[in-house]
């Protein structure tokens, strides 16, 4: 925030607002709009998108807004260029418009999301992603795409992954080398669905399926896998390591460093690249740890004064991630620094595979993140392409052609993916392409 809440002091004194379109008024995104106009000097909310029109109106009139309920492109400028904000269920039009600075992306879909995605790149908007399910299915392409069209793409802070990017990049330069980015979760069954999770779904206001993705896994390999795509790191193991400590000391902070480190140790030492991974049951949580290693055996002296332990390995540690209350300084980084939180660097290093939550049988079909039928888990993209292993975020929409057991991968040999999606076309294309620029580097090497 320091720096950025500066620069936003100026726009605002300029008056001169950093204009943003939401795309998705439900629980985050309702949020990112109280935020906005009760609290961030220097930016205003023009447009929320959705596909149902009243929760985009509600989210204006909960702030003491009243927004213009009008589609089309040319009714949405209009109004934005009128200085009255607008409710719509054009997505496109939104994300499209004269007006428009920044389009934020936080709806949880895929392919209606992913064509909201390509409207605001063609349309020179910077991106700030809140959809984890979405870049780390085709992040690395969307990315290619707004660094061809001169636009910044990026996942949020405030949101998991952006708060593990923040502490990479804050321990990297402290001349620590980061091995290990994780986060915490306090459960993790992967049979959990909607019918389990409805109460404490309907009492914080948020989707069954939704929560179940928390809940089964999905969540956390989707987040675990932008961050490797991120900083090229990958997993250890299909599905991460995830040692549950659970049970442990309620006071103590994270977990002891000896029981973190030795539960990947092995690993860390076998990995050249560095690991994502998660731990279970840490308090207090949820937040994010860095672990890292320093060469410089005076610098190890200072790390150890520091009460940071002997070494080798280092745990930086956030304790919370504030989601809508960070997003605002995601968009202001990408618009007034054009720096990105947390990027694809290039081709995906890791993916999320759909794996059968019971025994499949042909013609179920794979219908929600965190629905009844599979659970996602994370999977090094060298082995999801050598095994066509079927991506979460191609598998909903799916239907099974013969059977799958219980815990089984799924491959594209076991589905019929229906017919003309934009989702399957970016993924296909992300293919080709990273294909393509791995032949060319490996003839300018």
């Amino acid at each position: 925030m320091i720096i950025v809440d500066t620069a936003l002091a100026k726009r605002a004194a300029q008056n001169r607002p950093i204009r943003v379109a939401l795309i998705g008024a439900g629980f985050q995104g309702a949020a990112i709009v109280r935020q906005i106009t009760l609290s961030t000097k220097g930016m205003v909310v023009v447009g929320v998108a959705n596909r149902h029109l009243t929760p985009a109106v509600r989210a204006f009139t909960d702030v003491g807004v009243e927004p213009a309920q009008v589609d089309g492109r040319g009714a949405i400028e209009r109004a934005i260029a009128a200085g009255t904000p607008v409710a719509t269920e054009d997505a496109v039009g939104l994300a499209s418009a004269d007006g428009v600075d920044v389009v934020v992306e936080v709806t949880g879909s895929i392919d209606y999301a992913a064509r909201v995605v390509l409207a605001a790149i063609g349309a020179g908007k910077h991106v700030v992603q809140m959809n984890a399910e979405l870049d780390g299915t085709v992040g690395p392409i969307l990315k290619a795409k707004a660094d061809a069209a001169g636009v910044i793409y990026t996942f949020s802070d405030g949101d998991q992954p952006g708060v593990q990017m923040n502490l990479y990049r804050f321990v990297a330069g402290l001349g620590v080398t980061p091995v290990l980015c994780g986060n915490i979760k306090g459960l993790h069954d992967p049979y959990r669905n909607p019918t389990t999770q409805r109460v404490f779904a309907e009492r914080w206001g948020q989707k069954p399926a939704m929560v179940a993705s928390f809940a089964d896994g999905t969540k956390i390999s989707f987040e675990q896998a932008i961050v490797a795509n991120g900083t090229g790191m990958r997993v250890a193991r299909r599905g991460m390591i995830g040692p549950d400590f659970s049970g442990g000391d309620p006071t103590a902070p994270l977990v002891p460093l000896e029981q973190t480190v030795a539960a990947f140790t092995e690993h860390l030492d076998a990995s050249t690249t560095g690991l994502v991974d998660y731990v279970v049951g840490a308090r207090p949580g949820p937040g994010v740890f860095v672990l890292g290693t320093h060469d410089d055996p005076r610098q190890q002296h200072f790390l150890n004064l520091y009460k940071l332990g002997a070494g080798p390995y280092y745990c930086f540690y956030t304790p919370y991630h504030l989601c809508h209350f960070e997003v605002p300084t995601s968009i202001a980084r990408a618009m007034l620094f054009e720096d990105a939180v947390l990027a694809p660097r290039g081709g995906p290093e890791v993916g999320v595979i759909a794996v059968a939550k019971k025994n499949l049988t042909p013609g179920d079909v794979i219908t929600d993140f965190g629905g009844y039928e599979a659970y996602g888990v994370a999977e090094n993209a060298d082995v999801i392409a050598a095994d066509r292993l079927l991506p979460m975020g191609i598998a909903l929409g799916c239907r099974v052609i013969r059977p799958v057991a219980k815990d089984e991968a799924l491959t594209f040999d076991d589905v019929l993916v229906p017919a003309g999606r934009i989702i399957d076309g970016l993924y296909a294309e992300q293919e080709r392409y990273f294909a393509m620029e791995t032949q060319r580097l490996e003839k300018m090497g």
